[in-house]
């Protein structure tokens, strides 16, 4: 059954290699060499690029077969995946409800079982919001951990590419393969990391003594009560299996998703500025008309999310603005960072429901992007802060998936994952 998890198909890579036995589908906005990257738009329509993503030459290098680009939210703006110039992705667990987004094309090829991981992108929970409706694992890497070259860029601060699956060894086992450092991304570290994130979930920490932090501002007022329901069952769970939890205040967390916003929406316009049909993106015949004229037509082709926070981002780097609204927003983001630090130096990992929300019905909030924009509140302060977290299964209310979010400190990534495989022999 189609759910329109694809945008375009295609069969590269195979071979010997620790993937070889894999399938994958990897999101439309990173580049694969000789295979259309539309990230979601008419902007790029046709667009084949020359050479593949970092991520991509290293899944092929190793056996890995890729068979096709996913459907996603516009250049990954939106939280539905029905913001995409290529129609909506349905979710594979009720086709009513959309997959969550902006990578929900990964999400529903996962959980309808048409691969077996797929690559997105998490700017503000990109991987894991579409991990949690679709009741999938997915991770976002510690930012600088995989290479972004070959990522079309959206918000470059803010963005990593990361793995999803249906278990957590088999993002464990993609991210062994596209992690590490790259010359083609001064972003990229060559800080050591934690280890082998294969060997973590083989021998995974246990359960027994584990200590939780459980940010108070993440399960109040926004947070739908059978989603709290199921994300302190999920607690419960665990003090059983012998680990203890505490909740704290991470006072921060008030201002993080404004500040995100704020942060994206400036990125984005400056990242975008290039599509003008000169330089980059599909453009009419110039002839006998103006630049101008010329301009307007190709920068048309954007929807209307796009058009929205082009516009809204601008404003914010405007001259007399910055120093109102982007200058504050960088000084939100580091209290944000600072109060992770800080719960995280007394616990081994914070936890969070992953949505405070259900999947929506597929056009519930195509209308009111701010109810679309508020449903990432629990996601983005991850990202403002640069560290790893897992979306992972925990339960259902009336049949829908409700996400269980685990993170924990920069370049922890094995570490988090060793968790995340004893979390799930627990939860659920």
């Amino acid at each position: 059954m189609s759910y329109n998890a694809f945008i375009s198909r295609c069969e590269i890579g195979g071979g010997d290699g620790e993937l070889s036995d894999l399938t994958l589908g990897v999101k439309d906005n990173i580049s694969t060499e000789g295979v259309e990257t539309t990230c979601g738009s008419e902007v790029l329509e046709g667009y084949v690029p020359p050479y593949d993503a970092t991520a991509v030459s290293r899944l092929k290098d190793e056996g890995a077969r890729i068979l096709g680009k996913t459907n996603m939210d516009e250049f990954g703006m939106g939280t539905t995946t029905e913001t995409s110039a290529y129609g909506s992705t349905k979710n594979p667990v009720n086709e009513e409800y959309v997959p969550g987004g902006s990578s929900g094309g990964s999400a529903a090829a996962v959980a309808a079982g048409e691969v077996d991981a797929a690559l997105g992108t998490d700017t503000g929970g990109s991987v894991r919001c579409p991990a949690a409706f679709c009741g999938i694992v997915g991770l976002k890497p510690s930012y600088g951990l995989v290479s972004r070259y070959g990522l079309i860029a959206y918000a470059n601060s803010l963005e990593t590419i990361g793995p999803m699956a249906r278990d957590v060894e088999t993002v464990a086992r993609v991210l062994d393969v596209i992690a590490g450092e790259d010359d083609n991304d001064s972003t990229s570290t060559s800080a050591p990391t934690d280890g082998s994130y294969v060997e973590a979930v083989e021998d995974p920490v246990d359960v027994d003594g584990l200590s939780i932090a459980v940010p108070e501002e993440l399960i109040g007022e926004g947070t739908e009560d059978g989603v709290k329901e199921v994300f302190e069952a999920a607690l419960d769970q665990l003090e059983d299996a012998g680990a203890s939890y505490h909740y704290v205040s991470l006072p921060s967390l008030e201002h993080a998703l404004a500040a995100y916003y704020v942060i994206a929406m400036g990125e984005a316009s400056s990242n975008l500025a290039r599509f003008d049909g000169v330089r980059y993106g599909k453009a009419d015949d110039p002839e006998g008309k103006s630049w101008n004229e010329a301009f307007s037509e190709a920068r048309s082709r954007f929807g209307e999310e796009v058009k929205r926070r082009i516009m809204l981002g601008t404003y914010a780097l405007s001259e007399g603005y910055h120093g109102k609204y982007y200058k504050k927003a960088q000084n939100a983001r580091e209290l944000v960072k600072r109060d992770f630090d800080e719960a995280l130096d007394e616990a081994d990992v914070v936890a969070s429901p992953t949505m405070p929300v259900t999947p929506f019905r597929i056009g519930e909030t195509l209308d009111d992007p701010m109810q679309m924009y508020l449903a990432d509140a629990n996601t983005t302060p991850v990202n403002l802060a640069g560290v790893p977290s897992v979306s992972l299964p925990a339960g259902d209310v009336d049949g829908l998936p409700v996400g269980l979010q685990i993170t924990a400190g920069s370049f922890e990534d094995a570490k988090l994952l060793g968790i995340a495989e004893s979390v799930t022999d627990v939860v659920g």
